[in-house]
């Protein structure tokens, strides 16, 4: 049956919307669903042998995490540049990549998430390792596929947490991040609409090219020094050389597989939203954002969800854009918080996933949990 038979065949009264909504997906999608399925049985195969588990978990987790996470920091630079070939902007990316992760390897003598995976919580890697933790990036690609910015800090790191305490650490810093950016954005782009919006309209210098690229290269440099961690959480804490030479490597042409896609589905999530194809305002947005996660890495080693400093600062800026006299925004207000509730949503699905997960990977965590909620005690 081909796609139109479906069509045709679901195309009645008397199949819900929701129902044709998901058997076209699942038609549609049955080929990665299959592959998806085979990887959970080989995930069930090889979890009870740590050394292949660790492997295996940080292979999954380097092509989820950089599919999903990556695209909220390149995801402006890649719609700004789409007329450059894929394989410039790989050189450019994963030349800085290649950079910063050498650097925190030998500054912090093996531990390429620059004291992420030292804070209370996550820095012991573990002996053994559970079914859900190697299969967690695998959820993580399927909702990648559903074109979902979920958080791979707290669908990732959640699965290690020793305690409840490292959980709602990330999320109270995340939570955090979310509400700074989204009153940054808010505070920029409403004060200063006249100045912004005079200053990316208009033919740009050739100079502005070299300018967005090198904020980009910022942006992109502490994103990786904020969520490596999220990777490296299968690994040992100070690899060895090889071990580094293996995991460089991996993530390089990983990163060479999404450029050459230009983002995949996940960067829909970027273009839908206001002047991101422009250069001067994507650059504007990248170099707020490297600012705002500057401040979080500095401010404590604890791992945070950049996703949701992301969608913050893009819900702020979309508010301020249609709140402030300068702009002439055409989107009504309904569709602006129904574009910031929709992203919203979909990265408080993810917490729940992460948080299920982790209750069911380690039974001190539901211990802990249930007596934060008052259903513990007794």
């Amino acid at each position: 049956m081909d796609l139109k038979q479906l069509n045709r065949k679901y195309d009645s009264p008397f199949v819900g919307k929701r129902s044709r909504v998901t058997r076209m997906f699942l038609f549609k999608e049955r080929k990665f669903l299959r592959l998806l399925f085979i990887l959970f049985l080989v995930t069930g195969a090889l979890y009870p042998y740590p050394y292949l588990a660790m492997w295996v978990g940080f292979a999954f987790a380097g092509y989820s995490a950089i599919a999903n996470d990556s695209i909220q920091t390149i995801g402006t630079f890649l719609s700004s540049n789409a007329d450059r070939k894929w394989w410039a902007l790989w050189l450019f990316l994963g030349g800085i990549f290649v950079a910063v992760m050498t650097t925190g390897w030998i500054v912090n003598s093996g531990d390429v998430s620059f004291g992420r995976l030292q804070s209370k919580g996550f820095d012991k890697q573990p002996e053994s390792f559970r079914y859900l933790q190697v299969a967690a990036p695998l959820v993580l690609l399927f909702l990648t596929r559903l074109r979902m910015p979920v958080s791979t800090t707290f669908l990732l790191l959640s699965a290690f947490s020793a305690s409840s305490a490292g959980i709602f650490g990330v999320l109270t810093k995340s939570l955090s991040g979310y509400f700074i950016a989204f009153a940054t954005a808010i505070t920029i782009w409403y004060l200063l609409s006249k100045q912004i919006k005079k200053f990316v309209k208009g033919k740009y210098h050739p100079g502005w090219r070299v300018m967005q690229w090198m904020i980009s290269g910022l942006l992109w440099a502490v994103w990786l020094m904020q969520d490596a961690a999220n990777i490296a959480v299968f690994l040992p804490r100070d690899l060895s050389l090889w071990q580094f030479v293996a995991f460089v490597s991996y993530i390089f042409f990983g990163l060479g597989l999404l450029l050459y896609f230009r983002g995949g589905r996940i960067q829909n999530i970027i273009n839908e939203k206001s002047d991101v194809k422009e250069i001067k305002g994507a650059t504007v947005i990248d170099l707020v954002y490297a600012m705002v996660l500057l401040i979080f890495y500095y401010w404590s080693k604890v791992p945070m969800s950049t996703t949701w400093v992301f969608l913050g600062l893009l819900a702020g800026r979309e508010l301020a854009m249609k709140l402030a006299p300068a702009y002439k925004t055409k989107r009504s207000l309904k569709k602006i918080f129904k574009l910031i509730r929709k992203d919203a949503t979909n990265a408080i699905i993810g917490l729940i996933i992460s948080i299920i997960l982790a209750i069911l990977v380690n039974p001190l965590i539901q211990k802990e949990i249930l007596e934060i909620i008052g259903l513990g005690r007794g």
